[in-house]
C-alpha cells in the first residue's frame, strides 16, 4: 500500500533529498521526466463508481493504474504502450473485468494531463539493504509530494520515516485524489457532463420564459456531444444527441402557443429534419451493439455464419456515419443551431402575445402533463388483442412525449412523487418499445438478407438470419403479450388519483 504525503510549498525536491539524507542512508536510483494522463468517459462512469484511470508514462516504462478516489489506493495496473480506445480492447483481464461493465460502448477518453518530473528514491539500511522504497513528483502548478512504498519485513523503518516527514519536515498525509487537484487546477470539475436532464425552474416562471431555459439546457447537450458524434468517438455521442433533439421536438411539439408561431414552426421543421438525418446511423449502430445478443440466441452450430452479417452492418453503418458527418458540416446546420442559440439568448418580450406565454410555467405544466396522461390513458384502453401493431407504436409515441413532459418540469413536484410516476412510465414505455423495435429489427434483417443474397452471401449466413427472424418475431409476440398486464398497472385507479392530486397540489 501507497503512503502519500503533500510537501510544504518552499520545499524543492533537490531540498528535500538533500535534507533527508542528513537523517538516512538515501539512494537515488532515477529521475526522469514523466507524464500522467488520466481517462474515463464522456460521462464519467468511472468516476461515478469511485475509480480514476491514470496513464503513466515516461522514458522507462508506461503503465495503466486504477485507483480508489476515496483514498488513492491502487486496486490494479498494467504495463501498457497506449491505451485502447476501449475497454474490452485492454490486455488485462483484470482491469478488462473492473471497467469494462461500467463503460460497457463508451470510449475511453483523457480529461486531464500533468507533467512532472519524477525521482525514484532507496532508503538502505546500515548492511545496504532496501528498507523502504519512495517516489518523488515535482509539479510546476500545485506542492509537491512524496509517496512510501513500504517493504514487507521492514515496518519499523516506514514507522520512522512516517514520523520523520511529519515531524520533522512538516509534510502532510494526504489521500486526496491527484486527479482532483489535476482537474482543478486544468479548469474542469469532475461530472461536467451528464445526459440527464435537470432543469431547475421556479413554479412562477413566466411560461414562455421557462421553455426557452429548458431549450437552452437541451441545445448545450446537443453541442456537448456534436464532435463526438462527427468523429464516431463512440455510439453513445449520437445517442445522447438524439435524445437532445427528440426532446426539443417534444418541446415545440407540445408546448405551443409560447413562441412566435413562424418560430417555432421553423425549428419544429430543423429539428424533424435533424431527427431525420441521426436516424438511419443510430439504427445501425443498435444493430451492431446487439450483435452478441443476436449471436448468441443462436444454436452454437450457427454463430459463426452471421460474421458475415456484422461485416455488412459495419460497411453500412460507415457510410451512413460519413454522410451524417456531412450534414453535421453542413450550412443548413451550423447556421440553424446559431440561429436558434442566438434566439434563446435574446431577451423575452415584456408584453408577449402568444395565448400561453404569460401562464406561470407549473401551471403550464400541470395542463400539458394531464392532457397527455388522459391521452395515454385513452389509447391503452382501446387497444385489444386485434388493435394493429400502429395502435402500439402511436401509444408508444404518446408515452415519449408524456416523459419528456413530466422530464422537463420534474424539480416543480415533490421528488418522490414524481419519480414514482416516472419509474412506472418507463415501464410501460420499455415493453412498448420492445414490442417495436423487435418488429422493426425483422423488417429491416429480412431488407439486409435481400441486399446480402446480391452480394452472394454464404446460403448458412442466410440460414442463420432466419433462425435470428424467427428469434425476434419470438421476442416481439412476447412483448405484445406484456402490454396488458403492465399498462393496467399503470392505469390503476389509485395512480390516477394521486397524479390527479399531485397536479393539483
Amino acid at each position: 500500500m501507497s503512503l502519500p504525503f503533500n510537501f510544504i510549498t518552499s520545499l524543492s525536491a533537490n531540498k528535500f533529498i538533500a535534507k533527508l539524507s542528513d537523517k538516512a542512508t538515501v539512494q537515488l536510483v532515477s529521475k526522469q521526466y514523466s507524464l500522467k494522463t488520466y481517462y474515463d468517459s464522456f460521462d464519467w462512469r468511472l468516476y461515478a463508481k469511485g475509480i480514476s484511470c491514470e496513464f503513466n508514462r515516461s522514458k522507462s516504462s508506461s503503465s495503466l493504474i486504477l485507483r480508489t478516489l476515496s483514498d488513492d489506493s491502487m486496486i490494479a495496473s498494467v504495463d501498457l504502450n497506449e491505451v485502447p480506445s476501449f475497454s474490452h480492447q485492454l490486455p488485462s483481464e483484470e482491469i478488462r473485468q473492473l471497467i469494462e461493465p461500467l463503460l460497457e460502448c463508451r470510449a475511453l477518453l483523457a480529461v486531464c494531463n500533468l507533467d512532472y518530473e519524477t525521482y525514484n528514491l532507496n532508503i538502505l539500511n546500515n548492511d545496504e539493504k532496501i528498507i523502504l522504497r519512495l517516489i518523488i513528483e515535482e509539479h510546476d502548478l500545485f506542492d509537491n509530494r512524496v509517496i512510501l512504498l513500504p517493504i514487507k519485513g521492514y515496518d519499523k523503518a516506514t514507522e520512522h520515516t512516517i514520523e520523520l516527514l511529519t515531524k520533522d519536515f512538516g509534510l502532510i498525509p494526504t489521500h486526496k485524489p491527484l486527479l482532483l487537484t489535476a482537474l482543478h487546477m486544468q479548469g474542469r470539475k469532475p461530472n461536467d457532463y451528464s445526459s440527464k436532464l435537470n432543469v431547475n425552474l421556479d413554479p412562477d416562471m413566466r411560461a414562455d420564459i421557462a421553455t426557452k431555459y429548458i431549450y437552452s439546457h437541451l441545445l448545450k447537450a446537443i453541442k456537448d456531444n456534436e464532435q463526438g458524434t462527427i468523429a464516431n468517438t463512440d455510439s453513445e455521442f449520437l445517442h445522447d444527441f438524439r435524445v437532445a433533439v427528440r426532446r426539443t421536438r417534444a418541446g415545440l411539439n407540445q408546448l405551443k402557443n409560447l413562441l412566435p408561431e413562424n418560430t417555432s414552426q421553423y425549428y419544429t421543421d430543423f429539428f424533424s429534419w435533424l431527427g431525420q438525418v441521426t436516424g438511419p446511423t443510430r439504427d445501425l449502430d443498435v444493430y451492431l451493439l446487439n450483435f452478441t445478443d443476436y449471436k448468441n440466441s443462436l444454436p452454437e452450430s450457427m454463430r459463426d455464419d452471421l460474421h458475415p452479417l456484422y461485416d455488412f452492418l459495419l460497411s453500412k453503418q460507415n457510410n451512413a456515419q460519413k454522410e451524417l458527418a456531412t450534414k453535421l458540416r453542413s450550412n443548413r446546420y451550423l447556421t440553424t443551431i446559431s440561429e436558434w442559440e442566438q434566439y434563446l439568448k435574446a431577451q423575452a418580450p415584456l408584453t408577449p402575445v402568444e395565448p400561453n406565454a404569460k401562464l406561470s410555467i407549473k401551471q403550464l405544466a400541470d395542463r400539458r402533463i394531464w392532457k397527455n396522461y388522459k391521452r395515454v390513458l385513452q389509447e391503452g384502453d382501446a387497444i385489444n388483442e386485434q388493435s394493429p401493431a400502429e395502435a402500439l407504436h402511436d401509444l408508444r409515441k404518446s408515452c415519449k412525449k408524456l416523459r419528456y413532459l413530466m422530464e422537463f418540469f420534474q424539480n416543480l413536484y415533490p421528488e418522490q412523487q414524481i419519480k414514482v410516476f416516472i419509474k412506472n412510465l418507463k415501464g410501460l414505455q420499455e415493453v412498448l418499445g420492445d414490442f417495436q423495435d423487435y418488429a422493426i429489427q425483422e423488417l429491416t434483417l429480412k431488407q439486409f438478407g435481400e441486399e446480402m443474397l446480391a452480394n452472394q452471401v454464404p446460403a448458412n449466413t442466410l440460414l442463420a438470419m432466419g433462425v435470428l427472424i424467427q428469434n425476434l418475431d419470438t421476442l416481439r409476440t412476447k412483448s405484445r403479450d406484456d402490454f396488458s398486464a403492465k399498462f393496467i398497472h399503470f392505469k390503476h385507479e389509485d395512480n390516477q388519483d394521486a397524479l390527479q392530486s399531485l397536479l393539483k397540489d
